[in-house]
């Protein structure tokens, strides 16, 4: 069994926030593999559901608890099931990497994302894959309104892409596991477009 939590902070007035990139996907996911992802469980504080995904069930869960609070919901999923840490699986927003662009990672610290950060610190470890999305970068005194606001029009095409890609990665991480994933998504768009070099952070 295998955990996917997405990242993001909960009702409509954050609904497609840059934030709230690490929802998009997991509702991606939901929707290609025809799981039901509307219920919320008061024990995990989130929307929690099920699917069959390459040949084991998988977890999927969009912790209710705001961003800052992640980790009790992810937590609790990973305490009730008895998962390994590395059976779980990070997607949350970046702000040091460019619009669009992937970053997978096998274990290390939060970057400070302090959604990631109150993840690692529920789990007691670092050895957590996390797949990040590059949201782009500002200045640190316009960040919260920027992490909240939402996509440019102009980038929108390139972010459902993204979902898309990172959708892959995660099934990626899946069948093939952490290594694989990491050196077939950690590029630009343009270099996987045209089959160029991995990224070298692959720990």
């Amino acid at each position: 069994m295998k955990l996917v939590a997405g990242l993001g902070n909960p009702g409509p007035r954050y609904a497609q926030s840059r934030h709230n990139i690490g929802f998009a996907v997991v509702d991606e996911l939901a929707r290609r593999w025809a799981a039901e992802l509307s219920r919320y469980d008061r024990h995990f504080e989130g929307l929690v559901g099920a699917a069959a995904a390459a040949g084991q069930t998988v977890l999927l869960l969009k912790p209710a608890t705001y961003m800052n609070e992640s980790g009790r919901s992810v937590a609790a999923v990973w305490r009730f099931y008895k998962l390994a840490a590395e059976d779980i699986l990070v997607v949350h927003d970046d702000l040091d990497l460019p619009v669009g662009q992937l970053r997978l990672r096998a274990a290390g610290s939060s970057g400070g994302h302090k959604g990631m950060d109150d993840v690692l610190r529920h789990l007691g470890t670092d050895t957590v894959p996390r797949l990040r999305i590059g949201i782009g970068k500002v200045r640190r005194d316009v960040t919260v309104e920027y992490v909240l606001s939402r996509f440019e029009p102009e980038e929108r095409p390139v972010m459902e892409a993204t979902v898309g890609r990172a959708a892959d990665a995660v099934e990626c991480w899946l069948t093939r596991g952490v290594a694989a994933a990491m050196n077939e998504f950690n590029r630009r768009p343009d270099e996987q477009s045209r089959g160029g070099p991995a990224s070298a952070d692959r720990t």
